[in-house]
């Protein structure tokens, strides 16, 4: 099967995404390609060449691809559709956002999220907030397929795929970049992040957030994420949200700080390696997924925790 993968990008360098959106789609079929689209991408096309499994790398370089805008990204998957039996991407925002419209175009059913491939024609998604397992069999002559990329490991470098110019297709025009408004952080991003701490509603504001979670994460070399009640509240930024609604991620280690366990938040992050909980409350279901559980007042032993550490 050929496949073409689609990949996550900054027009300067390859998020770690793709390396792991390119393990799924490597177990789908052993002929992938991948796709750079974007404004001067010519460096983010040669890191994807390098990734093991890479057959071969197209690279459209166009001004109207430079922003990851859906209409012109989607026209461009379709006009090169043809000669693949399934289109990949990991689930990110540009996968969420591009790919549904290349399967409404190509008229099929998207597979979303998946996090196992069974065989080249049926995956396994989570469900009801990864309570359950669904295996959908697609009968579709072309798979339209967004990754789960915490479920899969990144694929290692040592390829030396060909490096293939491809023309933009025509820009349908219904609608235009006007600016981004993007977060700067010294931290690791989530997605990618080995260490992330978490905070809850229970810390109460802003300001305790900066005072308790920040000084252990900048010694844990740790991300900082957030519970949702904690985000609505407005005691974290909206791209630190981990959970079903937010991120989802898998790191080595997870330490909830404040998080009761709701559902929804479990659905995010309940496939870290170890998950560490500090809650005072001993009834809290964070503690059903911990590997380890701590029944404290999170103002006394993070001080102390960052003290130790």
């Amino acid at each position: 099967m050929a496949i073409l993968l689609l990949a996550d990008h900054d027009n300067r360098s390859l998020s770690d995404q793709t390396a792991k959106a390119l393990t799924a789609a490597s177990q789908i079929g052993s002929d992938v390609h991948v796709l750079v689209a974007g404004s001067g991408a010519k460096a983010a096309a040669e890191q994807a060449a390098k990734l093991s499994g890479v057959t071969k790398v197209l690279l459209a370089d166009d001004a109207s691809l430079a922003h990851n805008l859906a209409e012109p990204l989607a026209a461009l998957i379709v006009s090169l559709a043809g000669g693949y039996d399934a289109i990949v991407s990991a689930a990110t925002s540009v996968g969420k956002t591009v790919l549904p419209r290349v399967a409404a175009l190509l008229d099929v059913a998207q597979v979303s999220e998946i996090v196992e491939v069974v065989s080249p024609d049926t995956f396994k998604r989570p469900i009801y907030a990864g309570n359950a397992i669904q295996t959908v069999q697609s009968t579709d002559a072309k798979k339209v397929i967004t990754v789960r990329t915490a479920s899969f490991a990144a694929a290692g470098e040592g390829g030396n795929a060909a490096v293939e110019p491809v023309a933009a297709a025509t820009d349908p025009g219904l609608s235009a970049h006007v600016s981004d408004a993007l977060s700067s952080s010294d931290r690791p991003e989530l997605t990618s992040a080995r260490i992330i701490i978490s905070g809850g509603r229970a810390l109460g504001s802003s300001e305790k957030f900066q005072e308790v979670i920040l000084p252990v994460a900048d010694k844990l070399g740790a991300a900082v994420g957030a519970s949702r009640a904690a985000v609505d509240a407005g005691y974290a930024p909206n791209d630190w949200q981990v959970g079903q609604t937010g991120k989802v991620v898998a790191p080595q280690l997870y330490i909830a700080c404040g998080i009761s366990g709701a559902i929804q938040h479990l659905a995010g992050m309940k496939d870290s390696k170890v998950i560490v909980a500090i809650n005072k409350d001993e009834e809290a279901p964070i503690f059903q997924v911990a590997d380890y559980g701590l029944v404290a007042d999170i103002f006394e032993a993070l001080p102390e925790l960052e003290k130790a550490l």
